[in-house]
C-alpha cells in the first residue's frame, strides 16, 4: 500500500469514526506533512491531529485510528520499538491487510513468572514509567492475550484475558495508572488484529464513535454523562433560536419621551419616532417526554435535556408519561442528577403507569383536560417519544387543539426513519400535526437547533 493510499484510507476510517474531515483538510494535512517530512511518528501524529482534528472530544478516536494506520511496531517489535516511520531515507512497508506473522516469541510461563511480571508492573506504574508501561503492556499480550482463532493457524487476542490475569487493580497503584495500562493494553490489542485482519477492518469493529454519534437508545451511563457537557450548548442556541425568532415577529414598542424630544428639532413635529430597543428575553417551553420501556434508554437523555432547557428558558414545565400523565417539573432542581432523578421517578409509584403500557391518546388527553393552562400563545411545546402506542386511540384532535394553543410544536423521535410507520409506530399520523424530527444522537439533535433558523 503506497503512502497515498494509506493516507486516503486512513482519512476516510477518520470519517468513519464520526470525525468531520473535509477535502480541504485532508489537503491541508498532506501540505503540513510534506513540510515536516515522515521520519517522526509523533510529529506525524501532530501534523494530522492539527490539520483534522477539531474538537478535543475527538482525539481519542483519533488516535486509535491513527495508530492503527501508523504503527509504532510491526510484528511482535522484536529488537525494540521505534517510532520512525522512515528508515535509512527509505520508505518502510506498514503491515498490509491479512500480512502473515512470524513465530512468537517464547516467555516463562507458571505462578512465579507471573508474579515477576505483576511486579514489574507495579514498579512501572509506581515509578509512572509510560515507556515501561507500554513494553510491559505488550508483553502482556503475548504472554497472556493470545487465544486461538477460528482457522487453523490463525492467531488472536484479548485485552480481557491479559486484565483478567494479570489484575493491575489489585496491585494498589493509583487507578489512573491503572487505565493507562489497560489502554496500552487495548492499543497493542488492536493493533495486532490490524495485521491479520487489517486496519479498516479493526477501525469499523473496535473503533468508538464519538460521542455525537453515539446512539441515545444504546448510551452506556459513562456516554450518559459525557453527552451531558454536550448538550449544555446545545439548549442555549435552542433557546436563542427560539427566542430570536419570536422576537423577530414583535415590533419594537414606541418610546414616547425620546419622539417628543427628537420633535422638538421639527417644531414640535414628530417626523421621526423612536422605539424601544429590543429586549433579550426567554420563552416559556413545555415537555412531554414519554418514559416507557420501549425508550428508556432515551428517557435518559431527554431528562438530561430537561435540565439544560430549563436553565435556558424562563420557563419549563415537564411531564413524564406512560399511559398517565404527571408533571415532574419539581424534580428538575438545579444541580441534581439526571439519573438519579430518573430512578427516583422509575420508583415512585405516583409516576407508575395505570395499565403498564404506553397509550399516547391517553397522555395527550389527560394533559389536556388537567393541565390546559401550560400552553398559551407565549409557550412552546416538545414531545420526546417514540409515537408507538400498541394500536390504542391516538386522540388525534386533541393532539391538533395542543398544537393550535401553542407558539410552537416539535416532536423528537428516537427511532429511524426507516422503522416509523411499521407496528404499532403512528409517527406519520402524529406527524402531520406535530413537526416529528428523528433525533437518535447528539449530531441529529444539532441539526434540528439549526433548522431552526
Amino acid at each position: 500500500m503506497s503512502l497515498l493510499d494509506r493516507h486516503i484510507a486512513f482519512v476516510e476510517a477518520l470519517r468513519d469514526a464520526g470525525l468531520p474531515v473535509s477535502l480541504a483538510e485532508g489537503l491541508d494535512a498532506i501540505g503540513a506533512i510534506d513540510r515536516l517530512g515522515l521520519d517522526d511518528r509523533e510529529t506525524l501524529r501532530t501534523a494530522y491531529a492539527a490539520t483534522l482534528v477539531k474538537r478535543q472530544n475527538h482525539r481519542p478516536g483519533f488516535d486509535q485510528v491513527f495508530d492503527l494506520y501508523w504503527p509504532a511496531l510491526v510484528g511482535e517489535g522484536v529488537g525494540g520499538s521505534t517510532d520512525r516511520v522512515v528508515q535509512d531515507g527509505e520508505h518502510r512497508d506498514l503491515p498490509d491487510e491479512g500480512a502473515e506473522r512470524s513465530g512468537l516469541p517464547e516467555f516463562p510461563d507458571g505462578p512465579q513468572a507471573l508474579a515477576d511480571f505483576r511486579e514489574q508492573l507495579a514498579a512501572a506504574m509506581e515509578a509512572n514509567d509510560t515507556d515501561a508501561l507500554a513494553a510491559l503492556a505488550r508483553e502482556a499480550v503475548q504472554r497472556f492475550g493470545l487465544i486461538r482463532g477460528r482457522g487453523p493457524g490463525e492467531q488472536r487476542w484479548s485485552s480481557y484475558n491479559v486484565m483478567n490475569r494479570v489484575s493491575p487493580d489489585e496491585l494498589g497503584s493509583e487507578p489512573s495508572r491503572v487505565r493507562e495500562f489497560e489502554a496500552l493494553v487495548e492499543s497493542e490489542v488492536r493493533r495486532r488484529a490490524a495485521e491479520v485482519r487489517g486496519p479498516q477492518h479493526v477501525a469499523r469493529h473496535t473503533v468508538k464513535p464519538t460521542i455525537e454519534q453515539v446512539d441515545f437508545t444504546s448510551a452506556r451511563k459513562a456516554d450518559l454523562e459525557l453527552m451531558r457537557r454536550e448538550i449544555q450548548p446545545l439548549a442555549r442556541r435552542l433557546a436563542t433560536r427560539v427566542s430570536r425568532e419570536q422576537h423577530a415577529r414583535r415590533g419594537r414598542p414606541l418610546d414616547f419621551r425620546r419622539t417628543v424630544r427628537a420633535s422638538m428639532s421639527s417644531g414640535g413635529v414628530p417626523i421621526e419616532t423612536r422605539h424601544k430597543p429590543k429586549r433579550p428575553g426567554r420563552t416559556d417551553l413545555v415537555v412531554l417526554c414519554d418514559v416507557s420501556g420501549s425508550v428508556a434508554s432515551f428517557a435518559g437523555f431527554t431528562l438530561m435535556l430537561v435540565f439544560a432547557l430549563r436553565e435556558q428558558f424562563n420557563r419549563v414545565r415537564a411531564f413524564t408519561f406512560v399511559d398517565e400523565i404527571h408533571e415532574v417539573t419539581d424534580r428538575f432542581t438545579p444541580g441534581a442528577d439526571p439519573a438519579q432523578t430518573m430512578s427516583d421517578l422509575a420508583a415512585s409509584a405516583r409516576y407508575a403507569s395505570l395499565w403498564g403500557r404506553t397509550n399516547y391518546g391517553r397522555a395527550f388527553t389527560r394533559f389536556s383536560e388537567q393541565y390546559a393552562d401550560a400552553l398559551t400563545p407565549k409557550t412552546n411545546l416538545l414531545v420526546l417519544g417514540d409515537a408507538r402506542s400498541n394500536h390504542t386511540d391516538l386522540a388525534l384532535p386533541v393532539v391538533q387543539d395542543l398544537v393550535h394553543a401553542a407558539r410552537h410544536s416539535w416532536w423528537l423521535n428516537p427511532e429511524h426513519h426507516r422503522h416509523w410507520d411499521t407496528g404499532d409506530s403512528a409517527a406519520s399520523e402524529y406527524g402531520r400535526l406535530v413537526p416529528m424530527v428523528e433525533c437518535r444522537n447528539l449530531t441529529q439533535l444539532g441539526e434540528f437547533v439549526h433548522d431552526l433558523a
